[in-house]
């Protein structure tokens, strides 16, 4: 079973928790004149994890996916590191406004465990920065059975960190979760100007905590292949619709599905309400059986 799922979606509460007082305090400590970053995206563009979404004849699956999406959720980066030239060819190939956000290799997150890991740490980052205007933000998810007894292996690994060098970071493991845990870790993160990121998936409603360490909000949604998934959707949105009158500076969102072929379905359901919501202009993904009809906001999968 794939992490958080389970056998019946209906049975869960998927009521989105209200704001805690620190998110949105830090919201407003940090609340500037600049309009809210907004970027949307899938956690792949495989063609065979997303099927039917390409045209008949897509040639390159990437170059396609970066005129209806505006960012990537980059999975692939986590089996492993890419090279300097793969960088740049992935970058070639999207507009100007396009992002990644890479995930940082297995290698160092769940073989090593953080362990002596400065050279990997060292070739992951050379190589992502040649995304340059197009590179978002980095993220770190620790293995399910990395848990707080290693608090001190992962504060080390936070702050010997590169500086300047966009981070965001999930724990899986339940115990993270415990409030005077949690507590100790969101003061960490917030030092190290690290974003913490939220999960929304099913069987694991205690990812759930709403709490923000920057005034970045780092979103991975996991859809149940469920008719909730859309209504859960609408809940985000008001909650995106708080942050940013808090003063939200950017949103990460990214959506996933158990079964991925839904993905851009959802997606494109939850970017027409957003634009409506918050005034954006992202855009929309559109059925591929209509390659000629030209991309507007009204188009939807």
């Amino acid at each position: 079973m794939k992490f958080g799922q389970v056998a019946d979606p209906s049975k869960i509460d998927f009521t989105i928790p209200p704001t805690p007082t620190e998110t949105l305090d830090l919201l407003k400590k940090n609340k500037s004149d600049r309009p809210l970053e907004v970027y949307v995206g899938c956690a792949k563009w495989n063609k065979t994890d997303l099927k039917g979404f390409y045209p008949r004849g897509t040639k390159d699956e990437l170059a396609y996916y970066a005129t209806q999406f505006n960012s990537i959720e980059l999975n692939a980066t986590f089996y492993n590191s890419p090279s300097k030239q793969q960088v740049e060819t992935w970058r070639e190939k999207t507009p100007k406004d396009f992002k990644f956000f890479p995930k940082i290799p297995q290698s160092i997150s769940h073989y090593s465990r953080l362990l002596n890991t400065d050279e990997k740490v060292k070739e992951f980052v050379d190589a992502t920065v040649l995304f340059e205007d197009k590179f978002g933000m980095a993220f770190l998810q620790l293995i399910d059975n990395f848990k707080p007894k290693d608090f001190d292996r992962l504060e080390k690994f936070l702050r010997d960190f590169p500086k300047g060098y966009p981070l965001a970071v999930e724990v899986r493991n339940e115990e993270w979760f415990k409030p005077e845990v949690a507590e100790k870790f969101y003061k960490v993160l917030e030092e190290t100007n690290k974003t913490n990121v939220l999960v929304d998936t099913a069987g694991r409603r205690d990812m759930m905590h709403m709490r923000l360490t920057t005034p970045t909000a780092f979103i991975r949604y996991v859809g149940a292949n469920h008719p909730s998934d859309y209504t859960r959707l609408d809940e985000w949105i008001e909650t995106i619709v708080q942050w940013k009158e808090a003063g939200l500076q950017q949103l990460y969102f990214f959506i996933h599905q158990n079964v991925e072929v839904e993905s851009p379905l959802l997606a494109a359901q939850f970017i027409s309400k957003l634009n409506k919501a918050i005034g954006t202009d992202l855009p929309i993904p559109q059925k591929p059986e209509d390659p000629k009809k030209e991309k507007n906001n009204n188009t939807l999968f």
